[in-house]
């Protein structure tokens, strides 16, 4: 009887750690609407690993109109228009997963936000079910232009290199306030594959695309009406 208890009480306490830890993410992000993030899970695992990573968090007002506009067209056009998910995307991604092809990428700003604040970054379903109802809090409790804030200030633009600000000084010499249209596009197209584009010195290839993201920010104001 008295193991019985003790394997009760165990699996309660256990139960109980699970849900907390489960709610902390809910609730952090509730704080974020104000508090800035203090670190990240790529940062920590940056600093876990010997890194000296380089972060400098600026308002929204203080990144430039042309670098929000290029990360929207370049990884999310329809960032104003969903609620945190694509599910039209989503549902492409997983018909071409079942069908042999490769997996079109259908994540969202929001849930590459939650996914850099909280969430391991190997590729799962099991990740991507629980990033899923976690961007649809965090777009609901932050609001998009916070929501956007946040994303700029922790998205990894080149190896060790965090958020617009550190950026825009590392590989322009400026603040990201300052960027130029050309320089925004090449930011944001190194946003998908941060450690092999480097904005500053881009291949052939990332100077295709950012000419072309470059083009999209000069018709990129019906995109922007949320913000």
């Amino acid at each position: 009887m008295r193991s019985g208890r003790r394997v009760f009480r165990i699996l309660r306490k256990g139960l109980i750690l699970v849900i907390l830890v489960a709610a902390l993410p809910f609730v952090l992000t509730a704080a974020y609407k104000w508090i800035n993030p203090p670190i990240t899970v790529p940062i920590a695992w940056e600093y876990l690993t010997g890194k000296r990573p380089a972060q400098t968090w600026v308002g929204f007002n203080r990144i430039s109109k042309s670098l929000v506009a290029g990360a929207l067209m370049s990884e999310d056009a329809k960032f104003c228009r969903h609620s945190g998910v694509d599910w039209a995307s989503l549902r492409d991604s997983i018909d071409a997963a079942r069908d042999g092809e490769r997996a079109r990428g259908a994540s969202t700003i929001s849930m590459q936000t939650v996914k850099n604040l909280f969430l391991w970054q190997s590729r799962s379903y099991v990740r991507k079910a629980v990033e899923i109802p976690l961007a649809l809090w965090a777009d609901f409790i932050l609001g998009k232009r916070r929501m956007l804030e946040i994303y700029l200030n922790i998205a990894e633009f080149g190896p060790s290199l965090y958020g617009a600000e550190a950026a825009a000084r590392s590989y322009f010499k400026k603040p990201a306030a300052k960027l130029s249209r050309a320089e925004a596009a090449r930011l944001a197209t190194a946003l998908p594959n941060p450690k092999a584009r480097n904005a500053g010195r881009p291949s052939r290839r990332h100077g295709r695309l950012a000419r072309r993201v470059e083009k999209r920010i000069r018709a990129a104001g019906p995109w922007l009406d949320c913000l």
